[in-house]
């Protein structure tokens, strides 16, 4: 499937420095090391409802990987999957007496709507699960082959410590890994398996469920095994970054290394695993579930203006767990006000620290709120008592387009 457009970005002096990025599996800041290609895949949308502001947190928070890495003179390959067939999909269609196939139509134009908006950069390939079975098809038949499956009823199962490395992503005990499971998406109490863990790779047929004919028999892929399979097909083993909610440390993170790893003999699947925070409203996560949502495109139909939204999300660090407020977007549209009334003078103060500050941030793990108080630095000084630099105006507005994702 096509992803959106990209946004064009403004040539900077200079390059960026190396990327910091925290690490999950190291449970620390470490240096990124990619070649000249960075590789990056996040994990996507089930699309049965509209981007809240937690999804673009999140893709916010990448599209910064992307800038950073950009700016530093890599060439960047990201990879983004779709889950276009999946249990919450199918329930909401159905709840909702219309096509789930339509459904997922629908809100997948929506998402790449508020991605352009929000002015995230594209991945090179956005794949839908229904697309990718054939790849899905291969990765389970090879794990079979390798003896680390087993059948349930004609499910066929993943057995997870046929990886010895298996928790070595959220490095939980097996008791809280249990409780994740169950709340996750998982089935610990299913009869007839060899341990509560292991996860689902393909389901055989459901009345009333799509289901694909394919060589191991019909049926439909599991969650964990579309983005391992995707993201192989795609970037390959040892990508530089796998990235996702912090919600996805566990399961979906572990059990997709852990199928990597048995798939390819090599360890590890992505040399850092990345994880932005939760987004809460009125005191809990926000959930499709829950359903305290605010939405990005409602936002945009009420005449909010995307930059104002970005920079809102901006000024929480991106690990960070945070509650959304009004008062959040309204301090991001005072700021915009700011950034524009001052790049719109003539002149100010020389800009070269702006730029400075901004790299210097966001390479220390996406220190997005301190690169916003650089740049606020300077409105206020130019704002103050103006400057006698003409370029510098022209540069802020670059580097804030280039680098933050911010159009002045």
């Amino acid at each position: 499937m096509h992803a959106w457009p990209a946004p064009s970005l403004p040539n900077l002096p200079g390059q960026g420095l190396p990327l910091r990025l925290y690490d999950t599996a190291a449970a620390g800041v470490r240096p990124t090391s990619p070649g000249s290609t960075a590789r990056m895949y996040v994990c996507g949308i089930t699309p049965y409802d509209a981007t809240h502001l937690g999804h673009a947190a999140t893709y916010v928070a990448f599209d910064l990987v992307a800038r950073a890495w950009l700016d530093a003179g890599h060439e960047v390959h990201y990879v983004q999957n779709v889950t276009d067939v999946d249990d919450p999909l199918l329930e909401r269609a159905e709840r909702d007496g219309v096509d789930w196939r339509e459904l997922a139509e629908r809100e997948i134009a929506l998402f790449r709507e508020d991605m352009a908006a929000l002015a995230v950069l594209p991945p090179r390939e956005l794949v839908g699960a229904v697309e990718a079975i054939p790849g899905i098809v291969e990765a389970v038949t090879a794990l079979r082959d390798k003896g680390a499956t087993y059948d349930v009823d004609r499910d066929t199962y993943f057995a997870v410590h046929s990886d010895p490395r298996f928790g070595s992503v959220g490095h939980l005990d097996e008791a809280e890994m249990l409780r994740l499971f169950g709340e996750r998406g998982g089935d610990p109490d299913r009869p007839g398996k060899k341990h509560p863990l292991d996860c689902l790779l393909w389901q055989a047929p459901r009345a009333g469920e799509p289901s694909w004919e394919s060589t191991i028999g019909p049926g439909r892929p599991g969650w964990h095994i579309e983005c391992t399979a995707i993201a192989l097909e795609h970037l390959g083993n040892g990508i530089d970054v796998q990235g996702g909610g912090s919600d996805l440390t566990f399961p979906h993170h572990e059990m997709s290394a852990s199928e990597a790893h048995v798939l390819t003999g090599e360890a590890p699947f992505a040399r850092h695993y990345v994880h932005a925070g939760m987004v809460a409203l009125d005191g809990e996560k926000m959930s499709k579930s829950r359903g305290n949502l605010v939405f990005v495109s409602a936002l945009r139909r009420a005449g909010r203006d995307p930059n104002a939204i970005r920079l809102a999300l901006l000024a929480h660090h991106y690990r960070s767990d945070w509650e959304w407020a009004d008062d959040d977007l309204a301090a991001g549209e005072q700021r915009l006000v700011r950034w524009r009334d001052a790049v719109s003078r003539p002149a100010g103060p020389s800009a070269d620290a702006v730029l400075d500050g901004v790299r210097r941030h966001l390479a220390d793990d996406l220190d997005a709120p301190g690169a916003l108080q650089v740049v606020d630095r300077w409105a206020e000084e130019t704002l103050a008592r103006g400057g006698d630099q003409a370029d510098a105006p022209g540069l802020v507005t670059r580097t804030v387009d280039a680098l933050l994702g911010i159009r002045l």
